[in-house]
C-alpha cells in the first residue's frame, strides 16, 4: 500500500489551473521530496492531500483512505509541520505540546509520555516550564516539528523544515528526520534548499506550472543531464578579472564563482583542466584544488523548469 497515491489531480481557482492532472505516488517509508518554483503548486498540492482543500478533478489516497470521502482516517495517519510556526507564545513548551496531543485526541497518560519523550530528543526539556516566546527561531521551530510528532504520525508532512535555522539547530532536525525513516514513517518533504533535497531524499518530484515535470532518485535525475559537466578550481589568490578571464578559455560554456572557488561548465572537462593549468602558469597562480563535477541537482531543477540561477532566487518556495 502506498502511502500517498494521487490520481489526474486537478485544481482551478477560477480560470486559473493550479494542478493540472497530476498523478504520483510516494513508497511507505520513504523520503519523498517535492521542488518547485514559486507558483509551481506545491502548496495547493499539499493542502489537498492533507484534506485543507478539495479537488476539482481527481482523487488523493493517504494509506488507502480517500482524503475527500474519509478525511478523518486520513488525517488520524498524518502530522503537519508548517513552514511558518504555529506554536502559541504565550504558552509554555509543555502546554503547546499537551494543547496539540488533546487535539490529536492522544489519551491522558500517552501524552505525557510523548511530550516527555519529544522535548527530550529535540533539546528542549530543560525548558519545558517557559513561555515559548523567550525561544530562539531554532528552537521554536523544533517545537514545531515535535508537536507535529506528538500523535505518532505514519506519514509526516514537512515544509521547509530548516528554512532559516541556525547549523545546530539544522543538524537535529536533519538527524532526526532521518531516525524517524528508520522506524518507518514516509516524510512528505518541501524544501527551497535543493542540496538538502539531495541528501535526505530517497526521490524527488519537481513541480513546474502545476504540472510534474520529473520524479525519479536524485542520482538518476542527474543522469539524464550528462552533458552538464563542470570544474571547481581555486587558487592561491584571486582578482577582479580572474571570473571573466577564465569565462573566456576555450570550451568554457559558462563560469560562476562558488565561494573561494570557481566553477566552470563544460562539455570537455580534461581540454578545460589543461587550459586552466596553463592559465595558472601564465598568470604564475598556484592551483590549490581542482575538481570535476558532474550535474547536481540544481542543474536538473534549473533545466527542467527553465529557471536562470541568480543568487538569492528562492527556487522552491510556493
Amino acid at each position: 500500500m502506498y502511502a500517498i497515491e494521487t490520481g489526474n489531480l486537478t485544481k482551478q481557482f477560477g480560470s486559473l489551473v493550479a494542478l493540472n492532472n497530476i498523478t504520483f505516488t510516494v513508497n511507505s517509508g520513504e523520503t519523498f521530496g517535492f521542488l518547485g518554483p514559486n507558483d509551481a503548486g506545491k502548496t495547493t498540492t499539499i493542502r489537498i492531500l492533507t484534506g485543507i482543500t478539495r479537488p476539482t478533478t481527481g482523487f488523493a489516497r493517504i494509506f488507502g483512505h480517500d482524503v475527500q470521502k474519509e478525511t478523518i482516517l486520513a488525517r488520524q495517519s498524518i502530522g503537519i509541520v508548517p513552514e511558518t510556526s504555529n506554536v502559541y507564545d504565550d504558552l509554555t513548551a509543555w502546554q503547546n505540546m499537551i494543547f496539540t496531543a488533546e487535539l490529536y485526541h492522544v489519551g491522558r497518560s500517552e501524552r505525557v509520555k510523548r511530550t516527555n519523550s519529544l522535548l527530550q530528543t529535540f533539546g528542549l526539556y530543560e525548558r519545558r516550564d517557559d513561555k515559548v516566546h523567550g525561544f530562539s527561531k531554532g528552537m521554536k521551530r523544533r517545537l514545531t516539528l515535535a508537536m507535529g510528532l506528538v500523535n505518532s504520525p505514519r506519514l509526516l508532512f514537512l515544509d521547509e523544515p530548516t528554512s532559516g535555522l541556525d547549523v545546530q539547530s539544522n543538524l537535529i532536525i536533519r538527524d532526526i528526520v532521518t531516525d524517524l525513516v528508520k522506524d518507518g514513517v514516509t516524510v512528505f518533504l518541501t524544501t527551497h534548499n535543493i542540496e538538502e533535497a539531495n541528501v535526505m531524499c530517497d526521490r524527488v518530484a519537481i513541480i513546474n506550472k502545476g504540472r510534474i515535470a520529473a520524479i525519479d532518485t536524485p542520482e538518476r535525475l542527474k543522469k539524464t543531464i550528462r552533458s552538464v559537466q563542470s570544474i571547481e578550481v581555486a587558487f592561491d589568490r584571486t582578482g577582479p578579472d580572474l571570473l571573466a578571464e577564465l569565462q573566456t578559455l576555450p570550451l568554457v560554456n559558462d563560469a560562476k564563482k562558488a565561494g573561494d572557488k570557481i566553477r566552470l561548465y563544460t562539455e570537455d572537462p580534461s581540454e578545460v583542466i589543461e587550459r586552466v593549468m596553463e592559465y595558472a602558469r601564465t598568470r604564475k597562480l598556484k592551483v590549490i584544488s581542482m575538481t570535476t563535477l558532474g550535474p547536481s541537482l540544481e542543474d536538473v531543477f534549473i533545466r527542467l523548469t527553465g529557471l536562470k540561477a541568480r543568487s538569492g532566487v528562492n527556487y522552491a518556495s510556493d
